[in-house]
């Protein structure tokens, strides 16, 4: 069914549904109010609030919302010195909040050689190359989202082919999922990586199995471990200029929020940046609202673990920055068969992949984390992984009885039959990026592969998890895809790639509706970093984040949300983005 049968209806058509009458924030007298900073007239503001789900019009004072409403209760706030925004009837929706993003990493990669579009060895190396060669002062040539199947039947590249175009130079690439790495001889040396090297805990140099050298390729922490200490790492004022055009990339997209869930590395991440977010705030350069949490290492969590994330939660707990969660890796990809799966692979049935943490350690930390009142987040994928999170936050909530505890589990990509019902009967959030689900020959060829038919069949399983009282976060994982949404609500609705395959959507069932999806990128999103009594809706009394786009979603057919365009973004009623074409025509004749 096309997203324009399943358009509701407008209210202000049918009598008796919600009305459109002015909605005031708490306190606000309607017959009597001052001027609005701002008032937004000429809309279809979708609001994400069941009360009222459309609405004309909105007015916003001191970075909040006013009222919402038809355009005649809201011109009552128009005065002299009010800014009028003219939607010009564009679909308005609340700004969205990216649930699972790397953001420092993200911006950084901004600035380095992005494989993404590499669908061959010759393209990978081709852009290496150029790389390298428009960036001669650089010491070591970096990038990231290479694809496991450039490389054929193993997956896996190897040091030779970066050898060939740069020799000389370290090169290290990180791949498309952030969880395997490439490096040429150049960095293996200077890492001090050789064939005599011991893999570490939760990682793996992977040899050439006739010589036992090191092929180039290091998978899960090995990269931590010892590569990524021979790598100079950015300044502080480098960071922030990458932040700096990382936010305007977000803002384009219609990003108003970002929570970030621990780095992929042991290096830290956004939590280890969160004095370079707040410095940005102060120079009046953060228009991204940030909740960050902390990575926490195998084989326990220790007491200064812990304190250095109380501690980040005391400094930083307001409505532009927030600390004070802690992220568990549990386990590995499905592609590289390092997912924790309860059988084995069915394409290696010797492996199974291995869990990160030891079991009763893990929940000994969740239950102690638990106590403290600090939210988790754990990296899940295979589902032996799920079912450990799954147990040991049911375990801490049965010996903590702690409330409103709001647990995730990040990605979810797997997950036995039995285990579904368990996210809504145990309130955890089920954290998942749409674009993960992208049916492209990564995840038909070799991911579906990996664990056979049947376990396939519950292949990122959104809309099992939702109808059995599950909450949905919609986020990206950028860097490993990019932060733009619209791919991701537009696959959420299809689960068919650009070209329509396979038809009908791979698992189909699973499709949620574009409501929904909306729904996991606002109020989802701020229900899971504990803001949706001030964000996530666009309601009296919250903060006036919103977008305008340049199509309305509930009129056109999913297959081309994804080439949605965002005309205005505004973070605490300041427009922290504009597009060229929206500029131009908000021009006063005498402006053109």
């Amino acid at each position: 069914m096309s997203a324009k049968n399943r358009r509701p209806v407008w209210p202000w058509l049918v009598i008796g549904m919600v009305s459109l009458s002015c909605v005031c924030a708490p306190g606000q007298d309607a017959t009597s109010v001052s001027s609005a900073d701002t008032v937004l007239l000429h809309a279809k503001i979708y609001t994400v609030n069941e009360q009222q789900p459309w609405a004309e019009a909105l007015a916003i004072r001191g970075g909040m919302i006013l009222a919402v409403g038809r355009e005649a209760d809201i011109a009552k706030y128009r005065g002299p010195n009010t800014k009028v925004i003219d939607a010009k009837q564009r679909l308005v929706l609340p700004g969205f909040t990216d649930c699972h993003i790397h953001f420092l990493d993200g911006s950084l990669s901004l600035l380095q050689v992005n494989l993404d579009r590499a669908r061959t060895v010759g393209d990978i190396q081709q852009q290496v190359k150029a790389y390298a060669s428009a960036h001669p002062g650089l010491l070591w040539v970096l990038g990231r989202g290479w694809q496991y199947t450039v490389f054929g039947g193993s997956g896996l590249p190897n040091k030779s082919i970066l050898d060939e175009v740069i020799p000389d130079r370290p090169v290290y690439l990180e791949s498309f999922d952030g969880h395997t790495w490439w490096a040429n001889s150049k960095a293996l040396k200077l890492a001090g990586i050789t064939r005599e090297s011991q893999d570490p805990p939760g990682g793996q140099f992977v040899r050439d199995p006739a010589s036992g050298e090191p092929t180039g390729t290091v998978k899960e922490d090995a990269a931590d471990a010892v590569v990524r200490r021979a790598v100079p790492q950015p300044s502080d004022e480098q960071n922030l200029e990458a932040l700096r055009r990382g936010m305007h990339e977000a803002n384009a997209v219609g990003l108003v929020g970002a929570i970030s869930p621990g780095g992929v590395s042991v290096a830290g991440g956004d939590f280890t940046a969160l004095d370079l977010y707040n410095e940005l705030r102060h120079q009046g350069q953060l228009t991204l609202r940030l909740y960050i949490a902390s990575r926490l290492e195998p084989p326990l969590a220790s007491q200064e673990q812990i304190e250095k994330i109380i501690g980040a939660r005391r400094r930083y707990h307001d409505e532009w920055i927030a600390a004070g969660a802690a992220k568990f890796f549990l386990d590995g990809v499905i592609e590289s068969h390092t997912a924790a799966m309860l059988a084995p692979y069915s394409n290696d049935p010797e492996r199974s992949g291995n869990l990160l943490w030891e079991p009763e350690k893990y929940k000994q930390a969740v239950a102690e984390l638990d106590r403290r009142g600090i939210q988790i987040y754990t990296h899940a994928i295979g589902d032996k992984a799920v079912r450990l999170a799954l147990d040991a936050y049911e375990e801490a909530h049965t010996k903590n009885r702690t409330r409103d505890a709001r647990p995730r589990i990040e990605h979810i990509e797997n997950i036995s039959s039995s285990d579904i019902p368990r996210f809504g009967s145990l309130g955890v959030i089920a954290s998942f990026q749409p674009l993960h689900a992208y049916p492209d020959d990564d995840v038909v060829k070799v991911w579906a592969p990996s664990i056979g038919a049947e376990r396939a069949q519950r292949g990122w399983p959104w809309r099992s998890i939702e109808k059995t009282g599950g909450v949905l976060a919609f986020g990206s994982d950028w860097p490993i895809v990019t932060l733009n949404p619209w791919p991701g609500i537009q696959n959420a609705l299809t689960r068919q790639t650009t070209e329509g395959e396979p038809p009908g959507g791979w698992l189909p069932a699973e499709r949620i509706s574009l409501a929904d999806a909306i729904r996991a990128y606002t109020l989802g999103a701020a229900f899971a970093a504990r803001r949706e009594q001030t964000t996530g809706s666009l309601e009296p009394g919250k903060f006036a984040d919103l977008i305008v786009l340049a199509q309305d979603l509930f009129m056109i057919e999913p297959t081309v949300i994804g080439k949605t365009e965002v005309l205005l973004t505004m973070v605490g009623g300041n427009v922290v983005y504009e597009s060229t074409q929206w500029r131009e025509k908000s021009k006063a004749p005498e402006e053109k």
